[in-house]
C-alpha cells in the first residue's frame, strides 16, 4: 500500500505521540495532531513562498472543511496588576484549547517560541502550536506552557 503525504505524516505525528507519551503527556495531542495534518494540508498544497496572511485564510478552510472549530485572530486583554494595559490577537484559538502561531520567515528564533508562551499564560491554556509555513518542509513546533517549580 502506497502512503500518500498526509498518510506518512499522521503515521510519524502518531509514532512521535506514543514516543513523547513515556516522557511527558501532551495535553491536546489528538487535537494538535488533526491542527497539524490540516497544517499539512495546506502547506503540501501551496509550498513556501506566501504571506502569513494567505496561509492563515487556507489554514481556516482547512480546519472548517474537517469540522475543527477555531476563533481567528482572537482579541486577548492583557492586564498587569489586575489592570488593563492592552490587547492582542491571537493568530488562532482552535477549540478554544490550543494556542496556533502562524509564521512565514526564513527560520524560527527563540523569540517566537517565547511569544507562544505568553499568549498561552493570557489565555491560560496549555497547549501551543508553532507553525512556520516557509520551511520546507512545514516547520511544526508543539509548545508547551513553562512549569514554575518552588524553591
Amino acid at each position: 500500500m502506497k502512503l500518500r503525504y498526509g498518510d506518512r505524516d499522521n503515521q510519524e505525528i502518531k509514532k512521535a505521540g506514543s514516543m513523547d507519551e513515556t516522557r511527558i503527556a501532551l495535553p491536546d495531542k489528538d487535537l494538535t495532531a488533526e491542527i497539524i495534518n490540516a497544517a499539512i494540508a495546506v502547506h503540501k498544497a501551496l509550498g513556501p513562498g506566501f504571506l502569513e496572511s494567505i496561509y492563515e485564510e487556507a489554514l481556516c478552510i482547512e480546519l472548517t472543511s474537517r469540522n475543527i472549530p477555531y476563533e481567528r485572530q482572537k482579541t486577548i486583554r492583557l492586564t498587569y496588576q489586575e489592570k488593563p494595559i492592552g490587547e492582542h490577537r491571537l493568530d488562532l484559538l482552535v477549540a478554544g484549547r490550543v494556542v496556533v502561531e502562524l509564521k512565514a520567515i526564513k527560520a524560527l528564533e527563540p523569540i517566537h517560541f517565547a511569544v507562544v508562551r505568553s499568549y498561552m499564560k493570557a489565555v491560560q491554556l496549555d497547549s501551543g502550536l508553532l507553525l512556520n509555513f516557509a520551511a520546507m518542509p512545514l516547520t511544526i513546533k508543539r509548545v508547551g506552557r513553562e512549569s514554575h517549580m518552588p524553591s
